[in-house]
């Protein structure tokens, strides 16, 4: 068949661009570590970022929750699947966020896309949105009737004047990640709820990679910028430092009330297990006891970042526990992974379409469960990589 053999080429297209993608199987031995055929490798590839999966207070939990309501759920939410522990991660979650109410969806993904088209849902509306927002996000615009505007990366001149010179006859929205999964750089938030505020617009903020990591208590993007209260709907994932899996969207009851209606993300997928919803809930509140978890883990990220930085290493600008270090060429970041595999190190190489072409990159995610001796380990590891391969002076212009 013709389309079969599209396929293909495509398929040996991605394969000779270094672009191709294949499963890996991974048994996580604990927070930090991965056991592969007998052989134990440090992970710094994983946004387990709190290091809360393998914490026993959230273990217990979730084998709990399993002995009290079973497995699965067996329906969606609006039907047979609201079970009580929603409802009670619901109000753990607004009062973390200091929202009126929550919203628990099946995934990150699912809370983006849901959310977004279920709001921006006119002609006549109009998206603002981050170049280098999450794909998420993207897809969500996408689904949406409104027209996108996309604006260069946490540029505001741009953004006010796009705000201003674009018509809108509806509602003006505008979105960005809290925390740049690639770069590790935070959002502009403070000058992006003044234009909000100046132009009538409804700000999105994705704290995915914020919630946990920044702000006061791991309170997130609007908390780490003292906007509580002026961001209009705050989104985010139980899949990161909460170290269990789904979505959420914390804003005011009004919102919530329309997208439990509207965001058919939400209405046509089968509740999430009591045990996640349990492992959630135990995680956030690890969080709220033990806060100090997020300025040790953000002390442990600059550890790394000087150690490389020194050595000659030229990260990208990043903020928080992401460190990337951009290298170029798909090909050459793919062998620096490979490098690292062989000395038992776990590193992500992030190749297109996920980052433009020219700047893929190596990733690393620094979590509170890493020990110093980890970080100094890979670190080393790192250098001495870029060195054997004769890469170090490319890194560095």
């Amino acid at each position: 068949m013709q389309k079969l053999t599209q396929i293909k080429t495509q398929l040996l297209f991605m394969q000779d661009e270094a672009v191709l993608r294949q499963l890996h199987e991974f048994h996580l031995a604990d927070s930090v570590h991965v056991c592969i055929k007998n052989q134990k490798y440090l992970l710094m590839a994983s946004n387990n970022y709190l290091g809360l999966t393998h914490h026993p207070a959230v273990k217990a939990a979730a084998v709990s929750a399993v002995e009290e309501y079973g497995t699965g759920s067996g329906g969606s939410r609006l039907t047979s699947g609201n079970h009580p522990l929603y409802g009670l991660l619901e109000q753990d979650i607004a009062r973390f966020k200091q929202t009126e109410t929550a919203l628990i969806f099946n995934s990150g993904y699912m809370s983006n896309i849901g959310t977004i088209s279920a709001l921006a849902n006119t002609a006549a509306d109009v998206i603002f949105s981050d170049a280098l927002n999450h794909a998420s996000i993207i897809d969500g615009c996408r689904l949406a009737r409104a027209k996108t505007v996309i604006y260069p990366h946490s540029n505001m001149a741009a953004l006010a004047n796009l705000l201003k010179n674009t018509p809108c006859s509806g509602q003006r929205f505008i979105i960005t990640d809290g925390v740049f999964s690639m770069d590790g750089d935070i959002a502009c938030l403070e000058k992006i709820v003044y234009l909000a505020e100046k132009y009538d617009g409804f700000v999105i903020v994705d704290d995915a990679h914020a919630t946990g990591v920044i702000g006061i208590g791991g309170r997130g993007t609007a908390v780490y910028y003292g906007l509580c209260g002026r961001i209009q709907l705050e989104l985010g994932t139980l899949s990161k430092a909460l170290a269990a899996e789904g979505g959420f969207a914390a804003g005011s009851q009004l919102v919530i009330d329309y997208l439990t209606n509207k965001a058919r993300s939400f209405i046509f997928s089968t509740a999430l297990s009591p045990a996640t919803l349990a492992a959630a809930r135990a995680a956030l509140q690890v969080l709220l006891t033990e806060p100090y978890r997020v300025e040790r883990l953000a002390l442990k990220a600059a550890r790394i970042k000087d150690k490389l930085t020194l050595a000659g290493v030229h990260l990208l600008k990043s903020e928080t526990p992401i460190v990337p270090i951009r290298i170029g060429a798909a090909s050459q970041s793919m062998d620096f992974a490979e490098k690292l595999y062989a000395e038992k190190l776990i590193v992500s190489a992030i190749r297109p379409p996920t980052v433009p072409v020219g700047s893929s990159r190596l990733r690393l995610t620094i979590t509170d469960a890493h020990l110093v001796e980890d970080i100094d380990k890979a670190s080393d590891i790192i250098i001495h990589a870029a060195r054997t391969m004769g890469i170090m002076n490319s890194l560095n212009k």
